[in-house]
């Protein structure tokens, strides 16, 4: 054999060689990154993002000792339509309930019925086993499906007035006119101070599976959401809205096998309203990425693949720092249950 013949030989060899290696290093990019075996992710969730150091509560048998919500009532005039109801006599919680309308709404709005206790003279829920020696019914002003209209008030007096008939007391209601305009008011403020933030995490190079998604995700204390694809990040007192949620394909979490599937980018969102400015949302949404992107080999985006840097997250910290000064002064601050109710 030829001296040529050798090198053509050696060339091809190494042709082949360089083929298969190009085809296993693109198989080994294609393929979506595994969660690391663990014998327990629970160890590894820790409060990175608390920074108040509190941890989820564990649940157990002792539901009585768990942090709950302040149960106040619901009614507040700086969101709602409030119409008084007088009765001639007490009226048991039991009869009151069975008199509520079967639907707790008025078109897209919250119908609400509160009684005054006759023992501690406060507002509460209707419940059974107490009696109530007054009543007022509530229809929210505005939420995020729009103002209160013309309709939806006539609505809400129409299910009053059959209540309060039904209890045998006496309804009185406002100016329709007036509190439509008040409707409108407050529903142009809350289109102009709500806030829904969201960014994005695209993988640099290999894709990701869900359950690689979701393994990294639960380090930082996040937990399965109540559909496939989202996992959230609970507030500190159970029942209250998440402080921040982390969205991937629900058609990958939902797959056959899930690790064949490549998820190449996730997004992670707060609601303004909807959570304290005390807990700091903005600062553990922003840890949360960087922590994710650096373990993770991926990138923070704005969803339309511009990288976001330090000094743009900074820019809108500082135009939160003024939507939430502003929620303040209408004393509608982030998280209350005014804010809560008005921004849902």
């Amino acid at each position: 054999m030829s001296s040529l013949q050798v090198s053509l030989v050696a060339m091809g060899g190494l042709t082949v060689v360089g083929v298969v290696a190009y085809n296993y290093w693109t198989s080994r990019k294609s393929t979506p990154r595994l969660p690391e075996p663990s014998t327990d992710i629970a160890q590894a969730q820790a409060p990175l993002l608390d920074p108040t150091g509190a941890t989820e509560p564990v649940l157990d048998d002792d539901f009585a000792n768990l942090p709950q919500p302040e149960r106040k009532p619901q009614l507040d005039a700086l969101i709602d339509v409030i119409s008084t109801i007088e009765v001639d006599q007490p009226v048991s919680g039991d009869a009151a309930l069975a008199a509520l309308p079967t639907t707790r709404r008025v078109g897209t709005k919250l119908f609400t019925v509160e009684g005054c206790s006759q023992l501690s003279g406060e507002w509460e829920v209707v419940v059974p086993g107490q009696r109530y020696s007054a009543f007022q019914a509530g229809v929210q002003l505005a939420n995020r499906m729009g103002a209160l209209n013309d309709i939806e008030f006539s609505e809400f007096v129409v299910k009053t007035q059959a209540f309060a008939d039904a209890v045998g007391g006496t309804a009185t209601f406002s100016d329709m006119l007036e509190e439509v305009a008040r409707a409108r008011e407050l529903d142009q403020f809350a289109n102009a101070h709500d806030a829904q933030l969201s960014v994005t995490l695209c993988a640099r190079e290999a894709a990701w599976s869900p359950g690689y998604i979701q393994q990294h995700a639960a380090r930082l204390g996040f937990i399965a959401g109540s559909i496939p694809g989202r996992m959230v990040l609970p507030a500190s007192v159970p029942g209250l809205p998440p402080v921040l949620s982390l969205v991937f394909d629900m058609q990958a979490a939902l797959a056959e096998d899930p690790d064949l599937s490549a998820v190449r980018e996730f997004s992670l969102s707060l609601d303004v309203p909807q959570t304290a400015r005390e807990d700091q949302p903005f600062d553990r949404l922003r840890e949360a990425a960087r922590l994710l992107a650096q373990s993770m080999d991926g990138v923070v985006t704005d969803g339309r693949g511009q990288v976001l840097a330090d000094d743009v997250l900074d820019d809108i910290a500082n135009d939160l720092a003024q939507l939430y000064n502003a929620l303040d002064q209408r004393e509608l601050s982030a998280g209350s249950p005014q804010s809560r109710r008005l921004f849902s």
